[in-house]
C-alpha cells in the first residue's frame, strides 16, 4: 500500500453525460449544520479529500441520494460533481422488468431472464461517463444492497471511470443495520446518516477478506472500523 504515491497532476477530463444530474455553479454561502446524534466522524472521508486534493477542477461522482449539502461541500472546494442515485435506479429498472413480465400475454415467449442479463439490461443506461472521467466516487454503502451479479459489474464499471490516482470511498456494515440510511457530507471529517424509508433489504455482510477481493483491481486500499457498525474503505486506483 502506497499512499504517498497519489496523483500530483492530471490531463482535463472530458465533460459527463446527461445520464444523471450534473452540477457545477459558482459556490454558495456555507451554511452551518445543526449538530445530530447521527454525525460521526469519519477518517475515510479525511483521507479522501487528501488523496484527491491535488487536482483542480476534478469531478467526482456521488452514487446516493441528491444531498443539497454533500453538493455545496463539493461545489465550494471547486470540484464539478455529478450525482447518480444508482440504487434507486436499480430498484425501479427491477420493477419494471417484473412489471413487464407480469403483463406480458400467455403463450408469449416471455421466459424468465437470468440475473447476469438484467444486470447487463441496467447498465446499458446506468452509470454511462466517459472512462477515467472522475477523481473521486462516493459509493456509499451500495454494495451491502446490490444483487450478486449486478456487484462485480458495477465494481469493473467504476474502476473504468476512474482515472489513475482515483480514489473510491465505500462503507460496509459489520451486521445488518436497524435502518435504511442515506448519507451526506458535512464537513471535511464528517458524515451525517439520514433515517430513510427502507429502499432495498442489507443483502451482505462483508469480511475484511471479501471487501479487498472484490476492489482486486486497485492498487492500495486502507479500511477504517468505526464504534457505530461501520466499516470504512478507501481504494485508488
Amino acid at each position: 500500500m502506497n499512499w504517498i504515491a497519489k496523483a500530483r497532476s492530471a490531463p482535463a477530463i472530458s465533460p459527463t453525460s446527461a445520464s444523471a444530474s450534473s452540477v457545477r455553479s459558482k459556490p454558495g454561502p456555507s451554511v452551518a449544520t445543526p449538530a445530530s446524534p447521527n454525525v460521526r466522524v469519519s477518517n475515510g472521508l479525511k483521507e479522501f479529500l487528501w488523496l484527491i486534493g491535488d487536482v483542480k477542477n476534478a469531478r467526482i461522482l456521488d452514487l446516493g441520494q441528491v444531498s443539497q449539502a454533500t453538493l455545496n461541500f463539493f461545489i465550494e472546494k471547486g470540484y464539478r460533481i455529478s450525482t447518480e442515485d444508482l440504487l434507486r435506479s436499480w430498484k425501479e429498472f427491477m420493477a419494471g422488468e417484473e412489471e413487464r413480465l407480469r403483463v406480458m400475454p400467455v403463450g408469449a415467449d416471455g421466459e424468465r431472464v437470468s440475473q447476469a442479463t438484467l444486470a447487463d439490461k441496467f447498465l446499458e443506461t446506468a452509470c454511462q461517463y466517459p472512462e477515467e472521467n472522475f477523481i473521486g466516487v462516493l459509493a456509499w454503502d451500495l454494495f451491502d444492497y446490490f444483487d450478486a451479479e449486478l456487484m462485480p459489474r458495477v465494481m469493473d464499471r467504476l474502476y473504468k471511470l476512474i482515472r489513475p490516482g482515483g480514489a473510491v470511498l465505500a462503507m460496509f456494515h459489520n451486521r445488518t443495520p436497524e435502518r435504511f440510511h442515506r448519507y451526506r457530507i458535512v464537513d471535511s471529517q464528517s458524515i451525517e446518516l439520514l433515517n430513510a424509508p427502507t429502499l432495498a433489504v442489507h443483502a451482505r455482510t462483508f469480511q475484511n477478506r471479501g471487501v479487498l477481493d472484490m476492489f482486486g483491481q486497485f492498487r492500495s486500499s486502507k479500511t477504517f472500523v468505526g464504534r457505530d457498525q461501520l466499516r470504512e474503505g478507501l481504494f485508488l486506483k
